[in-house]
């Protein structure tokens, strides 16, 4: 799928990985439309860039579909806006989980069966949904997350391949831990002892081969992580042990402290 000359709506455009993502396509000569909840840093970027701008809160699913509505000609759909949702599923509100879960995993599928009719008509598209290593290994004190993250990995290798033979391919990028942009950016929190950390550059570097290449999944991560989250995938039991009383936990614990007033 060329990037150049098409239309692509970005989600999550005002944050440090979206803006990567948005200014990197720009420059290879796409047609931006660009969507968050913060009109005034949204506005700012579409200037920037010469984009649309679409402000919409992705937890009211009326402005999921205003956004669809407001892009009918979108080629391209990458799905980059998250909430943070980590901490005990206990201490949150029934209100705050369908928040998270709405934002993390509806607002992206309700985006794709709401934009996908055109592509497949016309016979190419692309769909990318970011994700994240938390889709493959579950941490402690993620519940949320990882169900979101979980669900979105099982919907984006299930509906590629409802696609297949259309001309319109879904990618799925999985970022790990992303320095200068994302969670660890956004708290301060110290990574897990011997964890190496991906730059922005990488991870909008994957969302290009995914769309270019029409590939399955991308991995951003060092091969470490790529291994240890493959591990847990299939010995989730064993990834347990091995995370008690570890930095992993620690971090994971500052990231909760760090987020509570964001949910």
């Amino acid at each position: 799928m060329r990037i150049a000359g098409s239309t692509v709506l970005l989600t999550g455009a005002v944050g440090g990985l979206g803006q990567a993502i948005a200014r990197d396509l720009a420059a290879r000569g796409a047609e931006l439309v660009l969507s968050g909840r913060r009109t005034e840093a949204l506005e700012a970027l579409a200037d920037e860039l010469g984009a649309r701008a679409v402000t919409a809160d992705l937890a009211d699913p009326d402005q999921v579909d205003h956004l669809a509505q407001a892009a009918p000609d979108t080629d391209i759909v990458i799905a980059n806006a998250a909430l943070p949702s980590t901490g005990d599923l206990l201490d949150y509100t029934p209100e705050q989980i369908d928040r998270a879960l709405t934002v993390n995993l509806r607002a992206p599928v309700m985006l794709a069966r709401a934009l996908a009719p055109r592509t497949v008509a016309q016979g190419r598209g692309h769909i990318v949904l970011v994700g994240s290593i938390s889709g493959k290994a579950a941490t402690k004190h993620s519940s949320l997350y990882n169900a979101a993250k979980f669900g979105l990995r099982g919907f984006a290798l299930s509906f590629r391949q409802d696609l297949h033979g259309t001309g319109v391919g879904v990618s799925l990028v999985q970022p790990g831990a992303v320095r200068d942009a994302g969670m660890f950016a956004a708290t301060g929190a110290t990574p897990p002892t011997g964890v190496r950390m991906v730059s922005p550059g990488q991870v909008v570097a994957g969302v290009v081969r995914a769309i270019e290449r029409d590939l399955c999944e991308v991995n951003v991560a060092p091969v470490e992580l790529k291994a240890l989250s493959a591990l847990a995938g299939q010995f989730p039991g064993f990834a347990e042990k091995m995370q008690r009383g570890s930095s992993a936990e620690r971090t994971i614990s500052q990231v909760v402290a760090a987020q509570r007033d964001r949910r």
